[in-house]
């Protein structure tokens, strides 16, 4: 997210720009190996993932008839405000879900902040300025720019650019930072900052055919027409910046099979102002218009490419300032020894908290206590909605506030329209779940696949841990973690964080669920124009 995951990384290359110290020579080479090798004429595959895109704002929008570019890919296209996100929300592992095809307990990156088990550190990838500095920026660059797709993301588990490659097909990144692919590219670390951290002048990475990375990966640079003004795209890090590279690739006929470009500013004026975000969505209209008219027309623009964007999570009206908004989960936590932000953990360590704004991981590491204590001094916070833990292979879930229970596991005799089954027991209204023993039928209210998300958050990496979120107006703290007071904030599970827009133009095809999980298959098959025997090949 742009206020969070990309908060580094601008200021990384901010202090680079300001010190005026050289960057390493851009890759040319990118640019025309990305091209598309099946020819000009087979359909390209845009992916515009717009980070806090929400449905609400696009309905309004048109409504108004203030979003032209919008309203032509609704009428022209499929439009769906209902696809279900990852959980955590958080852009980092929703992302992971898109591009792998998986959940976190198959893609092993649990959220923008996690405690490893086996390194005994938090990994947090960019939350704060605060955190960073209390952590270390050593230990956060190397978790972001290194680890997190170099050995984080399951290396077992391919992404849409390694299965692209092995199918034949050309693939490029524009600033996602789940980028693994099966290309060598050389990010350039700026001398600020290897001295004195351990990390090298230059790392080594492997990405789709094109790999754009702000200014640490920029095969642009130099190229005409691609927009260097203002300070986000000098970094390259700016709307402007994304859509004038992908304008350049259109113009020149550089396209590769499947472009994803990641869109990172609405995200800041959610967190700041709160949903929905017209204003911000308005301006994203002008440049979504401007890359179809790069085709000659917005209606040549769907004969010569399929356009998607999507939304990868939406946002919470946070309570302002005054209103208690903010959980201040060591608070909750008083009776235990809970690890400070900075701190190494040791052998008096009995809580190591890791704060995804909304959600939350609570690590027991010892304490002499069940989760299940632990899980009862945090729901009697009446502003928490609910606890959950793992018992064997049962999923309990407490609620806030009342102390109402639910357990279940996956298998059984319920059916969800996923076709997933499940055993449910206890009050199923915790989870605001519909069962008809009868019909073996299941049904989502409030939470959207939430017995698969929060089973998936729950098995995402080592540990024993409890998963908490808050209610709707409020946001989780640890000491240091970024609040949003009077703003927007996500993490959780529920429908106005986890339900997202999507829109495709550019073809008939449809998706057979709408879930952020199975878009991958979805977007090979639009890739090759291929179904079943694609997924053969891809076995």
């Amino acid at each position: 997210m742009y206020g969070k995951r990309f908060r580094l990384l601008l200021a990384a290359a901010a202090l680079l720009l300001i010190a005026g110290c050289e960057r390493g020579a851009p890759d040319a080479q990118d640019l025309l190996r990305a091209k598309s090798a099946k020819g000009e004429k087979t359909k390209k595959v845009i992916f515009l993932m717009t980070d806090s895109l929400m449905p609400q704002a696009i309905d309004e929008g048109v409504r108004k008839r203030e979003l032209p570019a919008f309203r032509f890919l609704i009428e022209r296209g499929q439009y769906y405000k209902d696809l279900v996100s990852s959980f955590p929300t958080m852009s980092v592992s929703i992302d992971s879900s898109l591009l792998t095809g998986k959940y976190p307990d198959e893609h092993r990156v649990p959220g923008l902040v996690w405690y490893s088990a086996a390194e005994r550190k938090i990994v947090n990838y960019g939350t704060g300025p605060m955190e960073v500095l209390k952590l270390g920026v050593d230990p956060v660059l190397a978790d972001a720019l290194v680890r997190l797709n170099g050995s984080h993301l399951n290396p077992k588990l391919p992404t849409i650019y390694e299965d692209l490659a092995r199918l034949g097909y050309k693939s490029g990144s524009i600033n996602g930072i789940i980028y693994r692919g099966r290309t060598e590219h050389v990010l350039s670390i700026p001398k600020w900052m290897n001295v004195p951290t351990a990390l090298p002048e230059t790392v080594r990475v492997k990405g789709p055919d094109l790999l754009t990375l702000g200014t640490l990966s920029n095969p642009f640079e130099g190229e005409e027409n691609v927009p260097g003004d203002g300070v986000a795209n000098k970094l390259g890090f700016g709307h402007d910046f994304a859509f004038g590279a992908v304008r350049h690739l259109i113009r020149t006929g550089r396209l590769p099979d499947f472009l994803f470009v990641y869109l990172p500013e609405l995200d800041r004026e959610l967190h700041k102002d709160g949903p929905p975000g017209l204003e911000g969505v308005k301006k994203l209209d002008g440049q979504l218009m401007a890359l179809l008219q790069a085709f000659g027309s917005p209606e040549k623009a769907l004969e010569e490419a399929v356009i998607v964007v999507a939304g990868d999570s939406g946002m919470t009206q946070i309570l302002p300032a005054g209103q208690n908004s903010e959980i201040d989960l060591p608070a909750l936590l008083r009776d235990y020894r809970v690890l400070r932000t900075g701190e190494d953990v040791s052998a008096e360590t009995e809580i190591v908290l890791a704060v995804n704004e909304t959600m939350a991981y609570v690590y027991n590491l010892g304490s002499g206590r069940k989760s299940g204590d632990i899980a009862e001094a945090l729901r009697r916070e009446p502003r928490i909605d609910f606890v959950a833990w793992k018992e064997r292979e049962w999923i309990r879930v407490v609620q806030g506030g009342t102390g109402r229970q639910l357990r279940y596991k996956a298998g059984g005799t319920l059916v969800d329209r996923y076709r997933q089954a499940w055993t449910v027991e206890l009050d199923a209204k915790v989870l605001d779940l519909k069962t008809d023993a009868s019909r073996h039928s299941l049904e989502y209210g409030y939470y959207p696949d939430v017995l698969r998300q929060l089973s998936a958050a729950l098995h995402s990496h080592e540990g024993d841990y409890l998963v908490v979120t808050a209610k709707p107006g409020y946001e989780l703290a640890d000491e240091s973690s970024p609040t949003h007071e009077g703003g927007g904030g996500h993490g959780s599970v529920g429908k106005t964080e986890s339900l997202v827009p999507l829109l495709i133009a550019g073809t008939e095809r449809k998706p057979q669920y709408l879930r952020m999980v199975d878009l991958k298959p979805y977007l090979i098959r639009l890739v090759t124009g291929q179904d079943g025997a694609i997924d053969k090949r891809l076995e």
